[in-house]
This record gives C-alpha cells, sequence and structure tokens, in this order.
C-alpha cells in the first residue's frame, strides 16, 4: 500500500464502458493512475482515464501486453482472453478478482455446476452444444414447457436469453453452448452485492428488489431497501457471503436471486465486478459500490454499506425508433425535482434500449421516491437527432 500512498500505483481496468468510467471516478478520489483498454476509441471511460489502449479485451496479445503495463489489473465485464489473465498471473501482476474465478462465472455452465456441486439453490438445467439437441429432448418428453435458454458464455443486458414458452417459440432458440432451465415461478427478482478483501473480511449491501422491463428483459428500476421479509433478507444475505467466502474471492461479486411463487430464494448467476443493480449506492448508502471495490482489490478495510437514505433507481435507455446522436429530452424538468441524482455515461450515439444512463432518486421514504421515480420517468426521454 505504499504505492498507493505515493499515488504511484497503476490501476488497470479491462474495457471502459460506464462501469469503468464510475470506478475511475472513485479511483481519483485517491490520485491513483488509470489505464483502460478499450476497442472503442470514444468509450465512456476514456475522457477521465489516466491512459487509453486500444485493443479488444478478447484479444489474447492486447490483454497481456496492457497487464505488463499496471500493478493492478480489473475488469468490468466477464467476457476476456483467461488465458492472458493467468499469464499475467503466473509472471506476478495482481489480477482481482482472481482468473480461476473469473472462469468459473464468465461460463454459465460452469457456474451452474458451482451451485450444484456447494448446495446453492438453483434451477434446475441441463447443458447443450446446440439446439437441435435440444428439439431432441423435447421431443423425447425429457424438457418441459416453459423453460429459459441462455448462452453459456458472452451473454449480458437481456442478451443471450431465450424464453420457450411453447412449440411455436422454438424459432427463438439460439445457436452454440447452452444451458436450459426449469422456468421459475418468479415472484420477485433480488440482488446482493457482497465484497471481500485478501483478509477475509467481508461486507455485504442490503438486498435490492429488481423491477424488469418484460419488452427487453432489462432493469427498468430498482428499489432500495427491497420489500422481501427479514427471513428472505437472512438467507439472500447468508447465501452471498457463503458464495464469495467459498470462491476465496476477492473484489466484488453482484448475485442475483429469484423470490420464487412459494417464497423461496433461488440462485440465478452472478457478475464478479460493479453492477448495475449496485448503481444506487453511489448515492444510498455510505460506501458506494465501486469504491467497495476498490478497497477489496487493493486489501484495503472495507467500507459501511449502511443505506443513508431509502432510493429508486431508474436505468435511461434509448426510446425506440431512435438510433443516432444522441440528446436528453426532460433533463432541466427532471433536476427540477428534489433527490433527483442523473448519471449520463458520456455515450454519443443512442439506439433502441441502449443504457446510455441511470436515475437515483432519494428521499426520506420509499413511497415517495417511487412517485418522484415515476415523475422522472415520464418526462425523461433519450432522443436522437441528425447531426455531423
Amino acid at each position: 500500500m505504499d504505492k498507493l500512498k505515493t499515488s504511484s500505483l497503476k490501476l488497470g481496468i479491462i474495457a471502459g464502458g460506464q462501469l469503468g468510467k464510475m470506478l475511475i471516478q472513485e479511483a481519483s478520489k485517491w490520485d491513483i493512475l488509470t489505464y483502460v483498454l478499450d476497442n472503442e476509441e470514444h468509450c465512456p471511460a476514456r475522457s477521465i482515464a489516466s491512459h487509453y489502449v486500444k485493443g479488444s479485451h478478447l484479444d489474447y496479445e492486447s490483454v497481456y501486453q496492457f497487464g505488463k503495463l499496471v500493478d493492478v489489473l480489473t475488469y468490468e465485464i466477464e467476457s476476456i482472453n483467461i488465458d492472458a489473465l493467468k499469464k499475467l498471473k503466473t509472471e506476478g501482476c495482481r489480477v482481482v478478482p482472481d482468473p480461476d474465478v473469473l472462469e468459473i462465472i464468465q461460463d454459465k455452465g460452469l457456474q451452474k455446476d458451482f451451485f450444484k456441486r456447494n448446495c446453492i439453490p438453483t434451477a434446475e438445467f441441463s447443458s447443450f452444444d446446440a439446439p437441435e439437441y435440444i428439439i431432441e429432448k423435447i421431443e423425447a418428453g425429457l424438457i418441459d414447457f416453459p423453460f429459459v435458454q441462455k448462452i453459456r458464455k458472452g451473454g449480458y443486458d437481456g442478451r443471450g436469453v431465450a424464453i420457450i414458452t411453447n412449440k411455436n417459440d422454438l424459432t427463438k432458440l439460439l445457436s452454440g453452448d447452452s444451458i436450459v432451465e426449469r422456468k421459475i415461478p418468479i415472484d420477485k427478482e433480488v440482488s446482493v452485492i457482497v465484497a471481500r478483501n485478501k483478509q477475509g473480511e467481508v461486507r455485504a449491501y442490503p438486498a435490492v428488489e429488481m423491477i424488469f422491463d418484460p419488452k427487453v428483459n432489462l432493469v427498468d428500476r430498482l428499489i432500495c431497501p427491497s420489500s422481501i421479509s427479514e427471513e428472505q433478507s437472512v438467507k439472500v444475505l447468508n447465501y452471498a457471503t457463503n458464495i464469495i467466502n467459498v470462491l476465496e474471492m476477492e473484489g466484488l461479486l453482484a448475485i442475483e436471486f429469484f423470490i420464487d411463487s412459494e417464497g423461496n430464494v433461488i440462485v440465478n448467476e452472478m457478475a464478479p465486478r460493479p453492477h448495475n443493480s449496485g448503481h444506487h449506492t453511489i448515492e444510498s448508502n455510505m460506501t458506494s459500490q465501486f469504491e467497495q471495490h476498490l478497497r477489496a482489490i487493493l486489501s484495503l478495510p472495507l467500507g459501511s454499506t449502511e443505506i443513508l437514505l431509502p432510493s429508486v433507481m431508474i436505468n435511461i435507455v434509448g426510446s425506440p425508433g431512435h438510433d443516432g446522436h444522441v440528446w436528453y429530452e426532460g433533463l432541466i424538468e427532471s433536476m427540477a425535482i428534489e433527490g433527483v441524482k442523473i448519471h449520463l455515461y458520456g455515450k454519443k450515439i443512442t439506439k433502441p434500449y441502449r443504457k446510455m444512463g441511470h436515475v437515483t432518486v432519494l428521499s426520506s421514504t420509499l413511497e415517495s421516491a417511487k412517485t418522484k421515480a415515476d415523475q422522472v420517468k415520464n418526462v425523461l426521454k433519450v432522443k436522437s437527432w441528425k447531426g455531423n
């Protein structure tokens, strides 16, 4: 930690999206030098990073050479060349979270195997190499409708997931290696973000409730604190703590849970990085998820996860029918509402349902925060304009 004190620590972040940008905003408070690897020259994080390196997170040489530039290497995306990370680790580069942990989590099949092996409740599942094998199992009466198909690697923000309710939906089946799991009758979906440092200290944030837009399978809003029971809250926090300890992971882990129609707690999936379901912590909690990630990967004491105020977070996404240079309708009206905190990610081009920012609404009561969030949702729109 001497390097941190002398402001000479070089922190590398693989991928320069909004998560990387918000992580850099926290790192800058400690005067840490930040390096970003991204193939997109206009990625959100580039404008504030100390150094930008052009390269793909999937390319071995790009990842390997980037890791040689920094003291500590972390990431804001799961789809990374694992072989390059493992090579860097053997050569003494501090890669956190560990590549062995990432290797499990970036493959939904290996994730499921991990849950099953460690007696963590999750939906029943099977693995398949291609969609024709799924159809064979259906015809043999071994798979029942409805079910969910998930691509094992590379899916994000609702992509790589197909919900199959009957035979007419079989045209939606996705190509490639995938898992098929029984569709859970969901009452609620919640997320817990938990952190662990090198010393084994663990801190979990209170569970938050996620409300999804069913059209695009994206989080529409997030509610903190959640409405789950005290018993369910204890269970999700215990599962989260157990998972990160079994993984012996250093860093931040986001875990999504289902609460089924009978009130059972079921683990859905996890991500070893800051997460969309933790954006509210920037204003709503004592320690933001981004500061907590830095504390964890730098072996520092973890911060308090106490809720300061109830909050509702809404994603700002591109409006349907708008594709081009971005402009934001209703910004001024939204800012006039007390307790509204707007975060724009700096993406210059909008597309339908592309994440362009988020808004956290704080209030003394959750009901008040929900009302104000509805007001913001009604006036704040992401539009496009034709320009140079």
